[in-house]
């Protein structure tokens, strides 16, 4: 089974449990000689080689037995298409010539892992002298001819810099034994030609690492540190994590207010303007952990208090995105389009990351994590953790799977705005909602390098609505086979598309919106917002709004116009029904057939899926479909790109068709998961929810059985009672004599921005230091949005 090369580096720091006591002795420790530095260096490189193959584990355990077969596996396919002639000119046939960048940084990535057989007990390779001796010849060999201190870097710098450096160091940590002592002295000389430290990029010395970049790098320079016996490179490894270079600046342990890393709001950018929590946060968090365990007891270990930060991350970043064991795909930019990286996959190498930082965390901390992973690693029955797992994972999770003292977490619940990156995240005990949105700020999406070629309208207000009985939507075969024109949750203009990224290097698009985001109130409801301008080419403009609450979504959108001659469309589901999926379809109580429109539809309800309900009523286009797909017609990249083989799969979708450039045009629908068709034909007619508001000046919903009011404002003016001085998003509940109220400026393009509520305040119970009251029977809140970047303003008050 062949990895992703992000998830590769993810899965390569992780290690069994007892790791941290089970390796070297530390001179730190009382009552501890002091040892020599060699004992010391080797120590440590013992810590790395069971970071990569699991250390001791009982064979006979069926699910290590499984994990050894799995390596068997792919080592041994490997192993027989090696060339091992004395006239090669690669040492794989598909990866010729080997001096393209690609096809030498995937030949190191075999090599590692046929060293990992070679040094892991239970496969045909284990302790083979042949083998041993062979793995030696092809990495001098790839030297010689490839990657070596002279060569000048080409294509894409990934490779020279992070992807070979550190599968030839991790295949160093395995042969050590066995490699001449001029073969490692020379591969360590081109590591220090292409990654000698972690701070700067090699063909940008300007440039400074940032995020995951940086960690992958210090990785590397770490184990070029032990492996040559260089206290200083090691602690300019560990140095790069706080980035003391340059002060602190581009610390992986501290809160960014922009560009990359972590947000204390809980988002993770990468390359400046991609949310990208999923792929490079999972990633950096790896990393990070790989360093902290690796050096831990040593006299490099990680001593930077404010690691605290990267402690934060795992319940502030991670675990409102991680559903059973899967990573949302609107937090993994570009890998969506990976056929070898599915969500589950990211989301099995994060619960690895988050139990390996477990293993040397504060007891409370490490506590919670390991409880939040079991629920995880118990829930997960449609892509379970030990079929994705390296040895080490498999060794991390079954200690805590055997633990009866550690209690399996119920899901995560709440809602969640992450305002720095521009996603929401809606979570309730059956199901989970995100809101893929984008701006000047953030992009719609990332491309390059071949990878992601249709992820046009990923970031234009798509939603996934994720169901606790079937986690496996997005990783079914979705991406290659998807109508990439009808992402659910889009508005959009049906031109063609051409195909992106398509060249070396990845780039970004940031449309000319400035809002996105919204306001989340008491943990629990969120109203949000996006304005849609279409890309180049397009004179789409757009409002849409979702108002997330207990057991619905309500979708609304105004003021939909264009120019353009051609057809607007609003996507409600493109739901995935697997290879096989004959669920029914019904609109009104009537099953649908294969297309159709129904002129005035009052509710749909999609087995195993949940109801729709349109208030007001509306002409609904029905289509059930079989749709077939390559992963290469969207990722050709040189180490992702995916497969010919054709995909298929059977598609629900619903869509309202605003007609050819529509002028100020509107819908409404509710997405009602879980619920039977019964429940959404009740549901349609009592209506508990009320839309008060649906134009470009406002939309806003009323619902009465919790007594909450949300509303977003795109300008001055009022809705349902509330009144706002400018674009804001105000939701209000009511609760006997408590009210509470939440506030935000999602375009950032306010100061001050006053709400006057419809009904008596006498006083303030509690509120953000942004927020004051003016009492009485019309009160106001003035609320000092300057400078909050998006983040709601709360105030509890009393009637």
């Amino acid at each position: 089974m062949q990895l992703s090369r992000r998830t590769i580096l993810a899965a390569g720091g992780v290690t069994v449990s007892g790791v941290l006591t089970a390796g070297t002795a530390r001179a730190s420790e009382p009552g501890r000689a002091a040892r020599s530095a060699d004992e010391e260096f080797e120590g440590l490189l013992v810590r790395a080689e069971t970071l990569l193959t699991g250390g001791k584990f009982d064979i006979s355990d069926p699910d290590f037995a499984a994990g050894v077969a799995a390596l068997e596996s792919t080592a041994q396919g490997l192993w027989n298409t090696l060339d091992r002639s004395a006239g090669r000119t690669a040492l794989w046939a598909d990866l010729a010539p080997l001096t393209a960048p690609g096809n030498f940084g995937q030949s190191y990535t075999r090599l590692r892992t046929l060293a990992t057989a070679w040094a892991t007990p239970g496969t045909s390779l284990s302790g083979s002298a042949e083998a041993a001796d062979a793995l030696a010849s092809a990495l001098r060999f790839t030297y010689d001819t490839a990657y070596h201190p002279a060569a000048r870097e080409s294509g894409n710098w990934w490779f020279w810099e992070i992807g070979a450096p550190r599968a030839l160091m991790d295949s160093c940590v395995l042969l050590r034994g066995r490699l001449p002592a001029g073969d490692l002295t020379d591969y360590l000389s081109v590591v220090d030609r292409f990654c000698p430290d972690a701070d700067r990029r090699t063909n940008s010395p300007t440039l400074s690492e940032t995020g995951a970049n940086r960690t992958d790098k210090a990785v590397i320079v770490a184990l070029r540190g032990l492996l040559g016996k260089d206290p200083a490179k090691v602690a300019s490894a560990r140095d790069a994590l706080s980035d003391v270079r340059d002060g602190g600046r581009n610390s992986l342990f501290r809160h960014t207010s922009s560009g990359d890393g972590f947000y204390e709001d809980g988002s993770f950018v990468q390359h400046g303007v991609v949310a990208y929590t999923g792929s490079y946060g999972t990633v950096l968090l790896g990393g990070a952990a790989y360093l902290l365990s690796l050096l831990a007891g040593s006299p490099w270990a990680v001593a930077d208090p404010k690691v605290s930060v990267m402690y934060d991350a795992v319940e502030r970043s991670f675990a409102p995105v991680v559903f059973d064991g899967l990573m949302m795909d609107a937090v993994r930019g570009r890998a969506v389009s990976r056929e070898r990286a599915g969500d589950h996959r990211d989301g099995a190498a994060a619960v690895a990351a988050i139990l390996l930082l477990a293993s040397g965390a504060p007891a409370d901390r490490a506590d919670r994590w390991r409880a939040l992973a079991k629920g995880w690693l118990t829930r997960n029955r449609t892509t379970p953790f030990a079929t994705l797992a390296t040895l080490p994972q498999l060794a991390l999770a079954n200690a805590v799977l055997g633990d009866a003292a550690v209690p399996a977490e119920a899901r995560t619940t709440g809602s969640f705005v992450f305002a720095d990156m521009d996603r929401v995240v809606h979570r309730r005990p059956g199901w989970a909602y995100a809101l893929s949105l984008s701006s000047k700020r953030i992009s719609a999406y990332e491309a390059g390098n071949g990878e992601n070629l249709h992820g046009w309208y990923t970031g234009d207000g798509m939603t996934y609505l994720y169901d606790g009985e079937d986690p496996g939507q997005f990783n079914d075969g979705f991406w290659p086979t998807v109508d990439p024109y009808r992402l659910p949750g889009t508005t959009v203009d049906t031109r063609e598309r051409a195909d992106l990224g398509t060249g070396g290097g990845t780039s970004t698009y940031q449309p000319a919106n400035v809002v996105a985001g919204g306001a989340v109130l008491d943990g629990r409801h969120t109203a949000a917002a996006m304005e849609v301008r279409g890309a180049q080419g397009s004179s789409l403009r757009a409002r849409k709004a979702w108002f997330l609450l207990d057991n619905a979504v309500v979708a609304l959108g105004a003021g939909i116009t264009a120019s353009d001659g051609r057809t607007v469309e609003t996507v409600v589901e493109n739901r995935n029904l697997g290879a096989q999926g004959g669920n029914r379809l019904l609109v009104d109580g009537v099953e649908q057939g294969p297309s159709g429109t129904v002129s005035r539809a009052g509710w749909a309800h999609l087995e195993g899926t949940g109801g729709y309900v349109f208030p007001g009523s509306t002409a609904l286009r029905v289509l059930r479909e079989e749709r077939t797909g390559t992963w290469r017609a969207i990722n050709t990249g040189a180490d992702t790109g995916g497969s010919t083989d054709p995909v298929t799969r059977r598609y629900a979708t619903l869509w309202m068709d605003h007609g050819i450039s529509p002028t100020d045009a509107a819908y409404a629908y509710v997405l009602l998961p879980g619920a039977s068709a019964a429940a959404t034909a009740v549901w349609s007619r009592s209506q508990p929810v009320r839309i008060v508001a649906n134009d470009a000046l406002a939309q806003a919903v009323e619902d009465r059985r919790n007594g909450l009011i949300a509303v977003h404002f795109w300008g001055a003016g009022s809705a349902a009672g509330i009144t706002a001085s400018g674009p804001a998003t105000v939701l209000v509940r009511r609760r006997g004599a408590h009210v509470s109220v939440a506030v935000t400026d999602p375009g950032r393009t306010q100061t001050v921005v006053t709400v006057e509520l419809p009904f008596r305040i006498r006083s303030v119970a509690a509120a953000d230091d942004t927020v004051t009251l003016t009492p009485g029977a019309r009160p106001v809140l003035t609320v000092a949005v300057g400078g909050s970047r998006g983040h709601t303003h709360h105030a509890e008050l009393n009637r």
